[in-house]
């Protein structure tokens, strides 16, 4: 059948079924080896500049085959040689043939392969840093919308006090801030490994340049510019340190969980049906309970949430036994760690984007949840109530803890509702303050100055986090699945 070739083996559902294609294209092989392609070609130049026989011809002919990769041949070159780097290096000179002498010159595998990592790293958050400023604008704005709508709030899951949703929003919003700040650090902090040599004592390129460490400074600080960095490392083995994938992964760990703290709360809402993620017309929310609209996007982020959180063991082991120098039992796990943390990260930023995007609030069902509870929470107000209309506080005290134990009983053992407040109304005790019950009772009167938060939060430190964003604020997002 035709097609069905690729059905005959395992295909990661993190690229077949979730990935952005940015992202997806950014850990892929034809970007991977476009760029030792490009890298070799800063370093001919900056030789050729820097004095070593290396003809403009030569750079040109490497130019023009930047792109036209025959990956067939490179896989032949590597089941050969059982070298992914020379299989490549043997490939572009098969096409380039006048420049074949002087390609790779100086230079290690890790020149390629550690620079490219590195590039995909830094691109990679230039992907999913927008991503993230537009899941906080989505967030600010229902935020805003719902900044003063009272809610319950809950400690240990049970009724606390109130708050308001735009206020609960805010706390999401607080730790999305923090996430933000710690991607773009770890975007900035990368450099580039540069042009070291075999062990990084530079020592080839030394030799190449007859002793003239000047040169070979500018040599790294030339390929490190057109490679698009500010910085070189200083000082590496072969490799650049592992550290610095501990440092990347951590912070995509730590969005995952965040994002898994976001979405388990509203999967918690959903099931008091307070709030609900977008739901399609023809979506199924399960095939034996037609009724039901189950919080699958949430639940999808908090699944893939945990895999980014897990995938961060790996760096902290690999960058633990790299022995002296380096050793190659980086390399595999490599492979899979970093492509994987940020597709990962990429996909749950653009399920959240969804979620946020098309949130559901139901004020009438948080309504009625606030007059079950808000009764008990009333009765501190009402003793105070109390008080100012001359009434000994102990004694009021007293009257609510019975009428409130008499309405628990009500609504724990024989399930009906909350009858405080009729228990109130009917003993002539609280007659002093009848008249202005409802106003005691207005939920709003119990937020505090969630309001007040929220407009200064978002004002402050939200706002203008997302200032840089501005230009690519307006991609919306539609899942495919």
């Amino acid at each position: 059948m035709e097609g069905s070739d690729e059905f005959m083996k395992y295909r990661s559902p993190l690229v077949s079924r979730y990935a952005s294609k940015e992202m997806a294209y950014n850990f892929s092989d034809r970007k991977k080896f476009t760029t030792w392609r490009k890298l070799w070609i800063y370093l001919a130049k900056a030789e050729k500049a820097l004095g070593l026989p290396i003809s403009e011809a030569q750079v040109v002919e490497m130019e023009g085959h930047a792109e036209d990769i025959d990956f067939a041949m490179a896989a032949d070159e590597e089941r050969k040689l059982r070298h992914d780097v020379m299989a490549h290096v043997h490939t572009f000179a098969h096409c380039c043939p006048a420049a074949a002498p002087i390609i790779h010159l100086g230079a290690t595998s890790c020149y390629v392969g550690d620079n490219t990592d590195l590039i995909m790293l830094r691109d990679g958050f230039d992907i999913l840093l927008p991503k993230l400023a537009r899941v906080l604008d989505r967030l600010a704005n229902f935020a805003e919308k719902y900044a003063d709508l009272p809610t319950l709030g809950y400690t240990h899951y049970q009724p606390a006090q109130l708050t308001t949703v735009g206020k609960r929003a805010c706390l999401w919003l607080q730790d999305l801030a923090m996430d933000m700040r710690n991607l773009q650090r770890a975007r900035d902090d990368l450099r580039f490994r540069g042009v070291k040599g075999t062990t990084g004592t530079q020592a080839s390129f030394l030799q190449l340049f007859q002793g003239d460490h000047d040169k070979v400074e500018d040599l790294d600080r030339m390929v490190t510019e057109m490679a698009g960095f500010k910085k070189s490392y200083l000082v590496t083995g072969q490799t650049y340190s592992r550290k610095v994938d501990i440092d990347s992964l951590s912070s995509l760990a730590s969005l995952g969980a965040t994002i898994h703290k976001i979405c388990t709360d509203i999967r918690l809402l959903a099931n008091l049906k307070e709030i609900e993620e977008p739901f399609e017309k023809e979506q199924i929310g399960s095939s034996a309970m037609p009724y039901k609209r189950n919080p699958m996007r949430a639940e999808r982020c908090c699944s893939l949430a945990r895999h980014l959180m897990a995938l961060l063991s790996n760096p902290m082991q690999t960058a633990s036994v790299q022995w002296l120098e380096r050793t190659l039992d980086d390399s595999a796990n490599r492979r899979i760690s970093l492509p994987e943390s940020f597709l990962t990260a990429d996909i749950i930023l653009s399920t959240l984007q969804n979620v946020t995007e098309g949130l559901v609030v139901y004020p009438k069902v948080i309504e009625r949840h606030i007059r079950h509870e808000l009764p008990f929470m009333a009765t501190e107000n009402i003793i105070m109530a109390m008080v100012k209309a001359g009434e000994n506080r102990q004694d009021c005290h007293e009257k609510i803890r019975v009428l409130s134990q008499q309405a628990a009983a009500v609504v724990k053992q024989e399930g009906g509702d909350n009858d405080l407040l009729t228990r109130v109304q009917a003993d002539p005790y609280f007659s002093p303050i009848l008249s202005h019950l409802d106003t005691i009772l207005d939920p709003k009167t119990f937020i505090g100055r969630a309001p007040q938060q929220v407009a200064r939060f978002l004002s402050e430190e939200v706002r203008p986090m997302l200032e840089p964003y501005k230009t690519k604020m307006d991609v919306k997002i539609e899942l495919e699945l």
